[in-house]
């Protein structure tokens, strides 16, 4: 007989009764019953109840062991007695009679509980994360997350594309967060970075001349860290291709992510024919570019209806240049209470309200943005909106540059507050034709907005004879129930092309040498057009998983101030470290 075991604690079934076996695992708990003993024994694999009599040469040890002990049982198979089987579980039917029970791993007292799925201090989870893991439900996430991998590996390989993996200590890059930098002991006051993307590698993957390249991408940024992004790293699903344009990308990704999300999603329905949705119409019609499209509400301008109207407030806003005003539909929300609500919470968001207009039963507006516009121009409202009686409308004003982003805040309040979203789907779509440059109000400039490898559309044309702010990329995400899981881009792949790109930015030809060299050079021999794109695998995992926070996926997460309580690091490092990277510390001065 083996050393530990003859089965895992998942394997036991009616057809083993009778049979002598060896388990080994956990003990997950012990149940004392009228003095007999029941032990829910678990391993990786499952549980197996336990069962020791006064009778049993076991009991003594039973009776001792303590919760997360580890212990070996040897015991005779039997079937549950009438009436206490337990559907739930696939061993459900059967029981082991102890007849021998030995300690492999004694337990201390428990800091938390395995059992169960209370909740429990972050700090204390983190610490003693090991513990965390073996509880049933993260145990499940991260077997999950592991499936998941797997399965994209398979599709990205039945899509014709390769895996191969790209360095870990690189160059610094300007990929829109903070490098981790890694101080050279052999190259003294030089430094690597670790990489922000395998970007620039993946696009010298294509100078080579392989045709498809993916991997499952280890990323690092030194960002601070939010519910839906892991401080200091995370994992992409990272793929490249050459001689393609934007829909031969879309063609290949779209049939991936639609297939992890059908078989991982638990059956909820996901979108067949994702809508390709430019990022100036997300923008006006959801207020934001990750669009959430299980929420129905559409805003609209209703700004005609305002002007020169008797609500002054919203008239003299727009005899401005380019000010609007956008309607939020609330359908069934025209009631005085869910209105002042509102109104509430948008001064909780730093506004001086949120205006509104309801329609009572027999179609009278009312509220004083009625009362102030008149019956005819509420009408007009009702009627370009599609409300009808017990409806509401709320309504933004002003400079769209400065609003739009409050504005989709409100979409998605009058959405959830109203139960108008379907939770038990995924809402996927393209999101595309993204601004190529951005106005950077800190740096008085002229930057890139997104990725500056994309290929802006009409290319060097484009570049040289369009104001650079109305120039848009052929650059994409994709969006998924209020996430932005993917993002991507057709690349620049012309020398002289990129080079007046990164001048628009202040970049001149000598900082593009200097900081993509290897990219630049690889550009002179030869380049195919490419392109691709990059979808995170823990937002990804979070969406499957019903997660609520990204460390509830990932097994052994920092917490949000980017320490690892487990490890113990960041930690300080010893003065012969330091003096071998040449190296001498200029920590900020405490206040004493």
């Amino acid at each position: 007989m083996h050393r530990y075991r003859t089965h895992t604690c998942a394997a036991l079934r009616p057809e083993h009764v009778g049979q002598t076996v060896r388990l080994s695992g956990w003990v997950h708990r012990v149940r004392d019953h009228g003095g007999v003993l029941f032990v829910d024994l678990r391993d990786h694999y499952g549980m197996t109840q336990v069962v020791a009599d006064p009778d049993s040469p076991a009991f003594g040890a039973i009776e001792k062991a303590r919760a997360e002990c580890v212990i070996r049982v040897d015991g005779k198979v039997r079937t549950r007695p009438a009436g206490t089987d337990n559907a739930e579980l696939p061993t459900g039917q059967i029981e082991v009679f102890a007849t021998e029970v030995e300690v492999l791993g004694p337990a201390a007292d428990l800091p938390l509980p395995v059992f169960g799925d209370q909740d429990y201090p972050e700090e204390t989870r983190l610490k003693y994360r090991f513990l965390d893991l073996r509880r049933e439900k993260l145990h499940r996430n991260i077997m999950t997350r592991g499936a998941i991998v797997d399965a994209m590996r398979a599709k990205m390989k039945g899509q014709g594309f390769f895996e191969f993996q790209t360095p870990i200590l690189t160059a610094s890059s300007p990929e829109g967060a903070r490098d981790f930098l890694v101080p050279s002991r052999i190259h003294p006051g030089k430094f690597y970075a670790l990489p922000q993307a395998p970007q620039q590698y993946k696009q010298l993957i294509m100078m080579s001349g392989f045709d498809r390249y993916f991997q499952i991408a280890p990323c690092f940024r030194d960002e601070d860290p939010r519910a839906d992004r892991l401080p200091g790293e995370f994992y992409q699903l990272d793929l490249e291709m050459s001689f393609v344009e934007q829909e031969d990308v879309f063609a290949a990704v779209e049939p991936v992510i639609t297939g992890i999300f059908e078989e991982f999603g638990n059956g909820k329905p996901v979108t067949k024919n994702w809508p390709r949705i430019p990022f100036a119409e997300a923008i006006r019609k959801y207020g934001t570019d990750k669009p959430d499209l299980r929420n129905p509400l559409v805003m609209q301008d209703v700004s005609e209806h305002f002007r020169g109207s008797g609500f002054k407030v919203f008239a003299r806003m727009l005899e401005s240049e380019g000010a609007q005003v956008w309607a939020i539909p609330g359908p069934t929300g025209g009631s005085r209470a869910f209105c002042d609500r509102m109104n509430s919470w948008a001064q909780s968001e730093g506004q001086p309200g949120l205006g509104y207009v309801m329609w009572r039963e027999g179609g009278e507006g009312a509220g004083p943005i009625a009362n102030n516009i008149g019956p005819e121009r509420t009408a007009a409202i009702r009627e370009q909106l599609g409300l009808k009686d017990g409806d509401a409308a709320f309504f933004v004003a002003g400079d769209p540059e400065k609003f739009w982003k409050f504005a989709g805040l409100a979409r998605t309040r009058v959405g959830e507050e109203l139960k108008l979203v379907d939770h038990d789907r995924f809402e996927l779509a393209w999101i595309v034709d993204f601004p190529f440059y951005e106005w950077s109000e800190e740096d008085k400039k002229v930057d890139f907005s997104h990725n500056p490898f994309s290929m802006p559309q009409g290319g060097m044309d484009a570049l040289t004879g369009q104001d650079p702010l109305t120039i848009k990329a052929f650059q994409y995400d994709i969006a998924c129930n209020g996430f932005e899981i993917a993002s991507g881009g057709i690349r620049n792949h012309r020398p002289e092309a990129m080079v007046e790109a990164f001048e628009i930015a202040g970049y001149d030809e000598q900082t593009v040498i200097d900081r993509f060299g290897g990219m630049y050079r690889a550009f002179q021999y030869g380049a195919p057009p490419h392109g691709g794109m990059a979808a995170g695998v823990d937002r990804i995992v979070m969406l499957l998983t019903g997660a609520t926070n990204l460390r509830e996926i990932s097994i052994f997460p920092m917490n949000q101030r980017a320490e690892d309580l487990l490890m113990g690091s960041p930690s300080e490092a010893s003065p012969k470290q330091l003096k071998e990277l040449h190296l001498r510390q200029a920590l900020p001065q405490t206040k004493g």
